[in-house]
């Protein structure tokens, strides 16, 4: 068998879309952004299953609870500039005193 090819027969476009339907209906766009939440493999974020694969995530959709799976955003991984991070490192107060004197009005959050 070839390397990370699936076991068994592809799930059929019905099963895809009843499993992206309740997907969709848990807050996730598609396959991808669900994959981390779901558990799915690369193959599978691309809406590659088997059939069994895509009968047993319907059925686990079906039988869950609504609060089981929140859709949460992926991290996303910050790429601060040097000015960027030496700012997050300086006290609100002091940045706040900077702008003032810059001329502008700060408040509180």
């Amino acid at each position: 068998m070839a390397f990370a090819q699936p076991l068994g027969p592809q799930a059929t476009s019905r099963q895809l879309r009843d499993l992206a339907e309740l997907l969709g209906a848990q807050g996730f766009a598609d396959f991808k952004a669900a994959r981390r939440s779901m558990g799915f493999t690369q193959r599978q974020g691309s809406g590659k299953f088997t059939a069994a694969e895509a009968d047993a995530y319907i059925e686990q959709l079906q039988n869950s609870d609504a609060e089981d799976l929140v859709a949460q955003p992926s991290p996303v991984a910050q790429r601060l500039s040097s000015t960027e991070r030496t700012l997050r490192q300086i006290p609100d107060e002091r940045l706040a005193a900077e702008l003032q004197r810059r001329g502008w009005i700060v408040m509180e959050p």
